[in-house]
């Protein structure tokens, strides 16, 4: 099944995506909430009852009428929280290589993550970027899951059964900003804070089993064959597999849930693929190429992403008219 927040007359609806068309869910069976919070915070009952609205749309057995004219959102347009881990040891291991420094180890000991700010979620359409956002303006291509029920202290064997669905995720970034901040330790906050997108839509975990595969050796946790691609103006400029991940979303979740709680609507992204930004392929291109020109996201660059079995998802870089910089405050 494919989860959709969707925007009619600035009203959030809840529906499904089937053959091409969006169904909402709430006038199929009044007792699925008609957004996607109270959806998720209903948990395994109301994902069953939309299985099976979901089903009777595929089979023919109801046809309710399509959504016409619609804004798509991004599938959890409000999440309780939006962490983001570090899951991808190439590109962990190719942005220290590009910096000079060896592969740290202790990458491979334990799963790490941020909170990002969880209140820059958006979905397919414009970036609203300030001019210092277009000081290396970079995009991250993840893969992102979402929390479908509450839990505290899980451990990797049973934490996939807390994912809701699956969605690509862009995690936006202004490298300037960012290496601002980290230079004092701390961070990532500013340099990536004004837009997280995610979509097009949430695929509950049961689409994704014909890709299923084995995690890589000494890991616990689902992992897919899922093709990851990210075009910037018709080129593609990333290739990836979210097979590639090393620490699995359930390890990740086990670490996120200890000794707090996870809630229902909860984000979690893997991290970065391995080419997946610009700062890695710029440094890469740079160590073997002194020559190289480094390329960074300008206003109008059209951002396309697309993991097999999840979707596309497509943005426009937009600045905004102003000339009001935080970066010219320093003193």
């Amino acid at each position: 099944m494919k989860l959709v927040s969707y925007k009619t007359e600035d009203r959030e609806h809840l529906g499904v995506f089937v053959n091409g068309h969006i169904y909402n869910l709430n006038s199929c069976d009044k007792q699925l909430p008609d957004q996607m919070n109270g959806f998720l915070e209903g948990g395994e009952v109301l994902m069953e009852r939309a299985k099976k609205i979901d089903a009777q749309i595929k089979s023919g057995a109801i046809e309710p009428k399509q959504e016409a004219f619609f804004e798509l959102l991004a599938p959890v347009p409000h999440p309780a929280s939006c962490r983001d881990g570090y899951a991808f040891r190439q590109h962990v291991a190719a942005a220290r290589k590009n910096r000079r420094v060896e592969m740290i180890p202790e990458f491979d000991k334990y799963p790490i993550f941020y909170f990002t700010n969880h209140n820059a979620i958006q979905g397919p359409g414009e970036i609203e970027c300030m001019p210092d956002h277009f000081q290396k303006l970079d995009f991250e291509l993840e893969v992102a899951v979402v929390i479908g029920k509450k839990g505290r202290n899980i451990t990797a064997a049973e934490a996939d059964s807390y994912i809701a669905g699956y969605m690509i995720m862009n995690d936006m970034s202004a490298r300037t900003l960012q290496l601002e901040e980290m230079l004092l330790n701390l961070g990532p906050a500013k340099g990536k804070d004004f837009s997280t997108v995610t979509g097009p839509w949430l695929v509950t975990p049961d689409e994704l089993e014909p890709y299923k595969i084995d995690p890589k050796p000494g890991h616990t946790g689902n992992s897919y064959d899922l093709k990851m691609t990210c075009t910037v103006n018709g080129i593609q400029v990333s290739r990836g597999n979210m097979a590639d991940m090393d620490w699995t979303f359930a390890e990740i979740i086990e670490r996120c849930a200890y000794g707090t709680d996870i809630l229902p609507g909860d984000v979690i992204g893997s991290g970065t693929v391995g080419t997946g930004c610009f700062l890695e392929l710029n440094g890469t291109g740079l160590l073997s190429d002194p020559d190289f020109k480094p390329q960074w996201l300008q206003d109008g660059d059209v951002v396309e992403m697309e993991i097999t079995g999840l979707g596309h998802l497509s943005n426009t870089i937009k600045a905004v008219d102003t000339d009001f910089s935080i970066l010219a405050l320093k003193k």
